[in-house]
């Protein structure tokens, strides 16, 4: 007999992932997103500048808003899903509003800050076509996100967002949030007219929002 034919045959046949395989590789994967979000999204209330080359469209005025003029604006991303009250969500089904998209989180100081003035100001113009949504992030459930809304009296949707992947669908070199809060305003067709980087007081929100309802 050869010494090939004595050594021990090697199967092709990959051993079958045990259940801590498994986990291991979902934790792996659910570690890479967070990560991929965390490029992408600053630390609370950092601010930042849009990434990607090219010409953008749009102009950052001195408060740190910055606005695309009608007819070069770009299309909101697809945005929909559950809502930390378990519920279906699609910002497109508000196409033909003005929609006031809140990027937050619960655990963030400068989100505090401001919600005051979004719950105030989504009241006054829930009959003057503009819908406010949020997109709730970086929360591990949504307990803590819902006890944030009552306590600042929010009574408009949020998606939940815990990993970020609906951030992640904003186009580089656009009117992306990069920070959290940011604050995005779409025009009546859906397409991303202003965006602010950093929490907004009544003012500088109404300030980004009338001149978007103002348009025929």
């Amino acid at each position: 007999m050869s010494a090939a034919s004595r050594a021990p045959q090697r199967s092709d046949r990959s051993p079958r992932p045990t259940g801590r395989t498994r986990r291991v590789r979902r934790n792996a994967a659910l570690t890479a997103g967070l990560a991929a979000v965390a490029l992408l999204v600053s630390a609370c209330g950092s601010g930042g500048t849009s990434g990607g080359g090219g010409n953008t469209n749009f102009v950052t005025g001195t408060d740190g808003v910055a606005t695309v003029a009608e007819g070069k604006r770009t299309p909101a991303p697809d945005l929909s899903g559950e809502t930390i009250a378990g519920k279906t969500l699609d910002v497109a089904d508000y196409k033909g509003k003005v929609v006031v998209l809140n990027v937050w989180g619960s655990w963030c100081n400068p989100c505090r800050a401001e919600a005051k003035y979004f719950a105030k100001v989504s009241k006054e113009y829930a009959g003057k076509g503009v819908q406010f949504v949020g997109i709730n992030t970086r929360d591990t459930s949504t307990g803590a996100a819902l006890a944030f809304e009552k306590d600042w009296g929010i009574t408009y949707p949020s998606l939940y967002d815990p990993t970020g992947k609906l951030l992640l669908r904003f186009k580089k070199g656009t009117l992306n949030p990069q920070a959290i809060p940011s604050t995005l305003i779409l025009d009546r067709d859906g397409e991303i007219a202003a965006r602010s980087l950093s929490a907004l007081s009544e003012e500088r929100l109404l300030k980004m929002l009338k001149p978007v309802v103002a348009e025929k």
